[in-house]
């Protein structure tokens, strides 16, 4: 518990820890009316996500926004899926979706809570005005926000983790990464950073319910953000 006294920072993943993408961007689709299946609609575009990125690693692509991604992404879909129905400003809004996310029903009270102790603050790949504009929607009280685009490098680069420490002036032992993706937490702890695993099963929907077995290496394993609160009182 000692260590976990020194925290000052918690820094969030967003996509799937904090926000629900998954039945967001299936009610979403529903509401077009596209008669597809929204279900699996959502997980293909969420399958690009990972290879998007590594084209940019692998200096396929020049450095590029998740935004510009998502587009790259969407368009593959809207082949495979024969939309060409759609126009361009629907296309637009579509892509979109990812600003709209609605929180898990525990994020908002939970993060309020840890605001009264901690600076909260994201450290997503997602670009900043995606952030922010999910941040106005869905009401999430961050103190600051951290994207890829701040450092010109995606998780799961040091310099994410490690820009985060720096840019508030503490120690990376002095920052908890909360997340609900071990790949995330394991490269934020070889970092020196404090982890926390959030449960998340439904992530990928109640078709494709997620493995939420603890790792032993995390400093903490919580069930929700409020369980969170719980551990960090």
């Amino acid at each position: 518990m000692s260590k976990l006294n020194q925290i000052q920072i918690l820094a969030f993943d967003v996509f799937g820890t904090v926000v629900d993408w998954h039945s967001s961007i299936v009610k979403e689709l529903d509401a077009m009316n596209l008669e597809i299946d929204a279900n699996q609609f959502a997980l293909d575009w969420r399958a690009g996500y990972r290879p998007a990125m590594d084209r940019v690693l692998a200096g396929e692509l020049p450095w590029t926004s998740i935004d510009e991604l998502h587009r790259i992404i969407l368009d593959e879909l809207i082949i495979r899926y024969d939309l060409h129905r759609l126009t361009e400003l629907q296309l637009i809004h579509l892509n979109h979706v990812w600003h709209r996310l609605q929180p898990w029903q525990d994020s908002v009270t939970a993060l309020k809570q840890l605001k009264e102790k901690y600076i909260i603050c994201t450290l997503s790949n997602g670009n900043i005005r995606l952030l922010v504009d999910m941040a106005k929607n869905a009401k999430l009280p961050w103190d600051y926000i951290f994207s890829a685009e701040n450092f010109s490098a995606y998780k799961p680069s040091p310099k994410t983790y490690l820009g985060v420490a720096e840019l508030l002036n503490v120690k990376p032992d002095q920052v908890l990464m909360v997340a609900a993706h071990h790949d995330d937490l394991a490269a934020a702890r070889s970092c020196g950073l404090l982890t926390a695993y959030i449960e998340r099963p439904l992530e990928f929907g109640s078709s494709q319910i997620k493995d939420v077995s603890p790792c032993t290496d995390n400093d903490l394993h919580a069930t929700d953000l409020l369980n969170l609160v719980n551990q960090l009182k």
